[in-house]
């Protein structure tokens, strides 16, 4: 009954590469190809602070306005979750639209860097994570004592 593969789960198939542009314009493409990967890259960074901080946010007034600790947590846990993942939906569009944009920069561009992207700023936030727990806020005297 089901031979094959389901519907809208084929591989892309880019065509071949268009006839280049002049010099300058595939630099303005080049560049504008840069700041979106720089968007991508702030909007990344979001998913390490600022999206969690808001979720939290978010939870501690509706506790704080209905004064039931269990709505606030559920608030909080879904209002993260929907930003994360909407978060999540716009930079796979965000990089969609890079790969479009270098293709007419005259890259053969087939594979985006959202996976690059990410993994890197996750390494960075763990690192940073790493730095301030232990430096910082809250095992650094339990480990190096001062007395």
């Amino acid at each position: 009954m089901f031979i094959g593969r389901r519907p809208g789960t084929a591989p892309v198939r880019y065509r071949s590469l268009i006839a280049p542009g002049s010099a300058l314009r595939r630099r303005i493409d080049g560049a504008i190809a840069a700041f979106v990967g720089l968007c991508m890259v702030l909007l990344n960074l979001l998913f390490f602070g600022p999206i969690p901080a808001a979720g939290l946010w978010l939870g501690g007034r509706t506790q704080y306005e209905t004064g039931n600790l269990g709505v606030g947590l559920v608030v909080s846990f879904a209002s993260i979750m929907i930003m994360l993942f909407g978060g999540l939906m716009v930079l796979k569009r965000i990089d969609q639209v890079w790969i479009l944009i270098r293709r007419a920069a005259g890259h053969d561009q087939r594979t985006g860097i959202l996976t690059p992207v990410f993994s890197t700023a996750t390494v960075i936030a763990a690192l940073a994570f790493t730095v301030w727990l232990l430096g910082f806020a809250g095992l650094g005297p339990m480990l190096a004592p001062s007395s």
